[in-house]
């Protein structure tokens, strides 16, 4: 072989090396790439939960540690390593529990669920902080279900909830009377009396019970966008207004027969 084969052999070698090694760069930078999109989606998501958790623990009255609005760009570390710090999985970062995947003592995530990546491999460690962050997603839409909940009778429709609590007020109140009456050595002429009170005190009294029964405990802690259950201001008074005088009538009904 001459020594032209023998330069045109090594340019050509030359050539194929030189483009081995740009798609090399161009696969690397790629993976690159998409590590950091990764991560920044990620970050993103992580600070939404954050946020998520704020609104939950301030409607509970339980505020949580702010989050950032917008999560920190990590870093890439040099030769295709691991990111640098990131909110991510054993993180003691801001933004309450969501910000903290796997540490017991916040309690967002049950341990040992997601196992442990591969040292230094960002692909394992990012798929790892994934599958925590849709586990998190999971509690934290079982947390707004029951924040958009009323803590009283909360598989009842609000109208079925308004009539059971001013029911139950009206009762307690008209049975509170009567036996106040039975206890007492009351004559006949105190009827009027009982009788006022049986139409006009009793009913009110069991009327505001019952409102402040439902603005305390028949209201869910987090509104959503629907308009909140009313609290069947009409609904309340007649109930309230029947119940106590016809107990008031049954008394008198069997005062009259048992004389």
């Amino acid at each position: 072989m001459s020594g032209f084969d023998e330069y045109a052999a090594l340019l050509r070698e030359l050539s194929t090396r030189q483009r081995g090694g740009e798609r090399e760069i161009a696969a690397e930078a790629e993976r690159r790439r998409g590590l950091q999109s990764a991560v920044d989606s990620l970050g993103q998501r992580l600070a939404v939960q954050g946020q998520h958790l704020d609104r939950l623990g301030q409607a509970i009255g339980v505020p949580m540690t702010s989050v950032p609005a917008e999560a920190p760009a990590p870093a890439m570390a040099a030769g295709g390593g691991a990111p640098g710090p990131a909110p991510g999985p054993g993180d003691g970062g801001t933004g309450g529990a969501a910000a903290a995947p796997g540490r017991p003592e916040v309690g967002a995530y049950p341990s040992g669920v997601v196992p442990a990546p591969r040292a230094g491999d960002p692909a394992a460690e990012l798929a790892a902080a994934g599958r925590l962050a849709e586990e998190a997603d999971g509690y934290g839409q079982q947390a707004d279900a029951l924040a958009r909940t009323p803590v009283l009778l909360p598989t009842w429709s609000a109208p079925a909830r308004a009539v059971a609590v001013y029911a139950g007020c009206a009762l307690a109140g008209s049975l509170l009377m009567l036996i106040a009456i039975v206890g007492s050595s009351m004559p006949v002429s105190g009827l009027d009396l009982v009788a006022a009170l049986s139409c006009a005190g009793v009913p009110l009294l069991s009327f505001v019970a019952g409102q402040v029964v439902l603005a305390r405990w028949g209201r869910p802690a987090l509104e959503g966008d629907a308009p909140p259950p009313g609290r069947y201001v009409p609904l309340g008074f007649v109930i309230c207004a029947l119940v106590s005088p016809s107990f008031f009538c049954l008394y008198l009904l069997l005062f009259r027969l048992l004389r």
